[in-house]
């Protein structure tokens, strides 16, 4: 048999990986085509591969569940509970040999070195544009969509981002976080300062303080 041989028969035309099974061919076939057959009669959600079903069980049954003496969250593998453990601990044993940074997930070390290696792992369906970070590529789906999560609680503007509605929040606080280098002047954006250089100090080399 050439499950023997080492040969591969069954190869996927999307991605090119390739199988010594059929069963295992039409499993992989399932990420693809994003059929989950496999779903839960408690709660109706479903999977793509019966296992997933069978460890997700275990959250209706409570069986061979893995609780934290913490918090009391529940998780189905020993391991998630010792990554969630990190959390309560401030652990941080995955570093990067390049720059020395740590991380509590092994995954977000994995991530983290796209930056060095220039990786981009994450591909928009839309139109295949790539990113090193999945927070990147969650921002850019928002131009298809038009999608904006970030809500300002006092005037209702929505925001893409939640580090723009933190920045419009200013508005409303009146602060002024930055300083003008040299006038003194504050702003409350950090473009509004940009644009008072660029007016009132041309040619001065813009150095903010904070």
């Amino acid at each position: 048999m050439r499950v023997h041989t080492g040969d591969k028969p069954y190869t996927c035309y999307r991605c090119r990986k390739s199988f010594n099974q059929q069963g295992s061919f039409n499993r992989h076939m399932r990420i693809h085509n994003r059929e989950k057959p496999n779903r839960s009669p408690q709660c109706g959600k479903s999977f793509n591969q019966k296992g997933n079903l069978d460890v997700h069980w275990r959250i209706h049954t409570m069986e061979g569940l893995f609780p934290c003496e913490q918090c009391g969250k529940s998780f189905t593998h020993k391991g998630s509970l010792n990554r969630h453990m990190t959390i309560h601990t401030g652990e941080k044993p995955f570093t990067c040999y390049q720059c020395g940074k740590s991380f509590s997930h092994p995954g977000n070390l994995k991530i983290h070195m796209n930056i060095h290696t220039g990786e981009k792992s994450f591909t928009c369906k839309q139109c295949g544009k790539s990113f090193n970070k999945k927070g990147n590529l969650n921002y850019h789906i928002r131009v298809h969509t038009g999608k904006k999560p970030f809500i300002c609680p006092l005037c209702r503007k929505f925001f893409k981002r939640k580090r723009n509605l933190k920045v419009h929040m200013k508005i409303h606080t009146e602060e002024k976080l930055y300083t003008c280098p040299q006038c003194g002047k504050c702003f409350r954006q950090k473009r509004y300062l940009e644009a008072h250089m660029r007016r009132i100090h041309t040619g001065e080399k813009l150095q903010l303080k904070r």
